[in-house]
């Protein structure tokens, strides 16, 4: 238990360990540690399922044809409820959204070993697929709000959570996998999901929505500061507000970034392996490492994705990105040898690790919840794209040739960011016009030039403002 006290002090902020040499956190600290654990949750529990599917699988007797059916439950419940939990975060308030949804997650994540038929474990799965979805939208739009009031462009650290826990997820169930049954491994999960949560909640729910710091607004033209239900993430009602014709198009641009980086991870996922063992004769056990080494080089890729940013500004980092995850995937999938390939895999994961984090950051300091929620329908809508559209031209061509098209929209993502490198908002919107602290602090970050390294746009910000 003392892992779990320790957890428990740095969420509260309180002093653990040496009592004399512990300073207390910051709040917005002690927010991001607790936002970190929901993002590591998310993954974790996530790959905990995923490594239990072949079991389910066996316990319900369903064909292949049928299971894919089955899995799509996943994605049309998550796709589905992506598209309103952006209207409950601003209704309710991205916090409790995730304090729900991730309590909904770890219930879910038991059911599916309950089944005994395709039928059933499909619907189940829709149950499943709409808690991930809305934990997922809620999170990063709470990501989102504290990347603008931080001030520093640390996005890709949650991601990176994320992609730890799913590691740690999936090692762990692969040890547990041949002594553990799945029904009782996926009831474990269950409790690991509640007692964290429990853990981590109630300080998300303390925490308001914050704001970038800022000189006090004086008695001149603008926004007006708004009632503290709407300052707050626990329950306050947001004004509804309507984006923009210029808005939307950019969320749906910054959503199709999006998009282009999940087709590759969906189809690495699920293509990677077979490619070395089938065109380059890699045994069983070096055709697995290859999404594990990709896997890998995305997590060191967002954990330095911070400093990254910092220094090169958004625009470089997503067009440097794609760039590099092309030509990766260009080695990965015409190398002659395995080695080669197994090296453009990891290029490719350090290539696309902040692409999708930075373009639901983007989309949400454009429209806030409305746009996380957009750029990630998008972006989770490449990732089920990826895996059937590279089936279909695997069998036209070759799975080679195939697995070009993971280049082809990566230099694509680089492209489109290249096109929106100046994109910034002069004018006041509508949503700034709205006047919540939140919205104004999105329209703030959105008037610094997003191709200005980090501490560059800080002191033009300060000089504007």
């Amino acid at each position: 238990m003392p892992n779990l006290n320790k957890l428990r002090t740095a969420i509260s902020g309180g002093r653990g360990g040496d009592p004399a040499g512990d300073a207390p956190l910051s709040p917005l600290t002690r927010l991001r540690i607790t936002l970190t654990v929901f993002f590591a949750l998310d993954g974790f529990l996530f790959a905990g399922w995923v490594v239990r599917i072949p079991a389910i699988k066996q316990q319900t007797g369903a064909s292949a044809s049928d299971l894919g059916l089955a899995l799509l439950g996943v994605s049309a419940g998550a796709v589905v409820t992506m598209m309103f939990t952006g209207r409950m975060c601003r209704r309710f308030g991205s916090h409790p959204v995730t304090v729900v949804s991730s309590v909904l997650l770890a219930l879910s994540i038991a059911l599916p070993a309950q089944t005994h038929s395709a039928l059933t474990l499909g619907l189940v799965l829709l149950v499943f697929g709409a808690a991930y979805g809305s934990l997922n939208v809620s999170m990063n739009s709470a990501a989102v709000d504290l990347v603008a009031a931080m001030r520093r462009p640390v996005m890709s650290s949650f991601h990176a959570a994320f992609s730890l826990g799913g590691m740690v997820g999936a090692g762990l169930g692969g040890l547990v996998a041949g002594g553990l049954s799945a029904p009782a491994h996926l009831l474990a999960l269950t409790g690991v999901g509640l007692l964290v949560t429990a853990l981590a909640g109630p300080s998300l729910l303390r925490h308001t929505v914050p704001t970038a710091p800022g000189p006090d607004p004086g008695p001149g033209p603008g926004p007006s500061p708004a009632p503290a239900a709407e300052r707050d993430g626990t329950g306050g009602k947001a004004a509804p507000r309507r984006l923009d014709r210029r808005t939307r198009r950019l969320v749906v641009l910054f959503g199709v970034i999006a998009l282009c980086t999940a087709y590759g991870e969906g189809a690495l996922a699920d293509w990677g392996a077979l490619h070395l063992a089938q065109d380059l004769d890699a045994g069983a056990g070096l055709a697995a490492a290859g999404y594990s080494l990709f896997a890998l080089a995305m997590t060191v890729g967002r954990l330095s994705g911070t400093a990254l940013l910092e220094r090169l500004g958004q625009t470089r980092t997503l067009v440097a990105g794609g760039a590099v995850a092309a030509l990766g995937m260009l080695l990965g999938a015409l190398a002659p040898t395995t080695w080669l390939a197994l090296l453009g895999f990891a290029v490719t994961g350090l290539g696309l690790a902040n692409i999708f984090p930075v373009a639901v950051a983007r989309a949400g300091a454009l429209a806030g919840p409305s746009g996380v929620a957009a750029a990630s329908t998008l972006g989770y809508g490449g990732m089920l794209l990826g895996p059937p559209a590279i089936g279909f031209l695997a069998d036209w061509f070759s799975l080679p040739v195939a697995l070009t098209t993971v280049a082809l929209l990566a230099g694509a993502a680089a492209l489109i960011a290249y096109s929106a490198r100046n994109v910034s908002a002069s004018e006041p919107t509508s949503a700034a016009r709205s006047g919540t602290p939140a919205e104004s602090t999105r329209e703030a970050v959105r008037e610094v030039r997003a191709d200005v390294p980090a501490d560059a746009t800080a002191r033009t910000a300060h000089q504007e403002g």
